[in-house]
């Protein structure tokens, strides 16, 4: 049956053709309940990620019980919000069950003060030898190591050969090697 005729069957039809074991049944059932169940189990639990786990849980459980299906016991749909819910609760109760001294304090991955007072004067100091340079050299430098790209495009960018940029780029660095040698102990580049 094609999958939009598919649409036009009941939750109860849909859930019995997939027991028997048509895909197209669960491929339409899946479009038309998946949407549901993440959208309760994200205002239950507020967490986008496990509110996709608890909606794949639930669905493959809807799966699981499809062969043992009985029209008229229950909802379809009232049967996956309740499996949404238990799953959504149990992981509930999971986060508050951890004790607040026992999860550890997030490690802090930014640089102190002092490291970033120094890059940003590193930053400072190449920002303004870069300004420095010829303004072809600048260009070659800065699109190959700053932005990545590769010495043909770089060429085809600036309007001269390959050879030119990889000669530009060669002497680009050696200006910045000699702009920057002077700073390098105030820097912090020196040991």
């Amino acid at each position: 049956m094609p999958l939009d005729t598919m649409s036009e069957l009941d939750d109860d039809a849909l859930l019995l053709r997939y027991g028997a074991g048509d895909p197209e049944a669960a491929a339409a059932l899946t479009f038309r309940l998946t949407p549901r169940a993440l959208s309760l189990a994200t205002r239950l639990l507020g967490d986008a990620v496990e509110a996709e786990d608890v909606a794949q849980e639930a669905m493959l459980r809807l799966w699981k019980m499809a062969p043992g299906w009985r029209p008229g016991e229950a909802k379809v749909t009232t049967w996956l919000y309740t499996v949404v819910r238990n799953l959504a609760t149990d992981r509930l109760r999971k986060r508050r069950s951890v004790a607040l001294d026992d999860i550890p304090e997030p490690v802090d991955q930014q640089p102190g003060a002092e490291a970033r007072m120094l890059n940003g004067e590193r930053a400072e100091a190449l920002n303004q030898a870069l300004a420095d340079l010829p303004e072809r050299q600048r260009i070659a430098v800065v699109l190959r190591h700053f932005e990545g790209m590769a010495n043909p495009d770089i060429a085809e960018v600036i309007g001269v050969s390959t050879e030119a940029v990889e000669s530009l780029i060669a002497r680009g660095k050696r200006n910045l090697h000699a702009r920057l040698v002077g700073d390098k102990q105030k820097l912090g580049l020196e040991e």
